[in-house]
């Protein structure tokens, strides 16, 4: 049996600038998917012709710059990630491969094996945010696992989080005493019942 070796991260998207090629219905779901989990996202879009969900979506998103042209290399510049949505294999492949050369985390949709990593399922509860990934083997799984994380979790899961936090800044002690005090409170959330 296979494992999911992915090591999964939180990056501060809105300080990264991403660039993204293609403006059709793959590359309107990356979009929809980068904004809904990190609304402030720099985003470049390159594409010779962008579908009007996309154009909507880019609209109500002053961070998301819109250049349409077909892709060249010169827009890789200045960019740290880089999705490659288009329709058409062989440039999604050229994109991934100039990219590579540059040292720039790439995906390329529906392609795993040219990945470097994936955009998983996301639940967001206020500060709470989990990520789900099935190594790309089942999109649908993630999402479905997403729903219902979404369904089963409190909204109160927020104000959890903030009494917690509250909580951390009136320990005294060093780094050691504060982990064990953490790990004493928030034990008891997973404590099972008789």
């Amino acid at each position: 049996m296979s494992k999911n070796q992915l090591y999964p991260i939180f990056l501060k998207a809105h300080e990264l600038n991403f660039l993204l090629v293609g403006g059709g219905f793959v590359g309107t779901e990356k979009l929809t998917f980068l904004l809904k989990s990190s609304p402030k996202a720099q985003v470049t879009a390159v594409s010779k012709e962008f579908n009007d969900e996309f154009l909507e979506i880019a609209e109500s998103a002053p961070n998301v710059t819109l250049i349409q042209d077909e892709y060249q290399e010169k827009y890789l510049g200045g960019k740290h990630i880089v999705i490659a949505a288009t329709n058409f294999p062989e440039i999604n492949k050229q994109i991934r491969d100039e990219a590579k050369e540059r040292f720039l985390l790439v995906n390329v949709a529906d392609t795993p094996n040219l990945c470097d990593f994936y955009l998983g399922g996301i639940v967001t509860k206020g500060n709470l945010k989990i990520a789900i990934s099935t190594n790309g083997k089942s999109p649908t799984t993630a999402k479905r696992l997403r729903q219902l994380l979404e369904e089963v979790l409190p909204e109160e899961v927020d104000d959890l989080l903030e009494n917690l936090n509250a909580y951390r800044d009136t320990l005294k002690g060093d780094f050691e005493y504060k982990v064990k005090a953490m790990n004493e409170i928030t034990g008891l959330l997973v404590e099972k019942k008789g």
